[in-house]
């Protein structure tokens, strides 16, 4: 499977790229509302090890991510510095703790 460039395609990849193991045991929604052409909203769910994304906004979101698809590339990629991105605002993150542990549920695509 080649590499997800598009910032809709690297969060679709978190489905490939979810470690069950260090999933908690309770239900998580995630929202990410991606502007842009390459971008969308999304809805990340984790469940019991169990992880579903799906296009929309559904239910009710433990944490919200907002950020420019150009912006949540160069994050995802490697090409930017994920505290400095959330510090000059580039990426909005409503719930820090909470996407500290969601960054830990997932392999790394740099």
């Amino acid at each position: 499977m080649a590499k997800p460039e598009k910032a809709s395609e690297i969060i679709k990849s978190l489905s490939d790229r979810f470690k069950s193991e260090k999933s908690p045991d309770f239900e998580l929604i995630y929202h990410f509302e991606i502007s842009g052409d390459n971008g969308g909203d999304f809805t990340v769910k984790i469940d019991s090890g169990n992880i579903d994304v799906s296009e929309g906004l559904h239910g009710n979101a433990k944490c919200v991510i907002k950020a420019k698809d150009k912006d949540y590339e160069d994050l995802e990629l490697g090409r930017s510095n994920p505290q400095m991105a959330v510090m000059m605002g580039k990426v909005k993150v409503s719930n820090i703790g909470s996407m500290l542990k969601f960054i830990e549920m997932f392999e790394k695509l740099s």
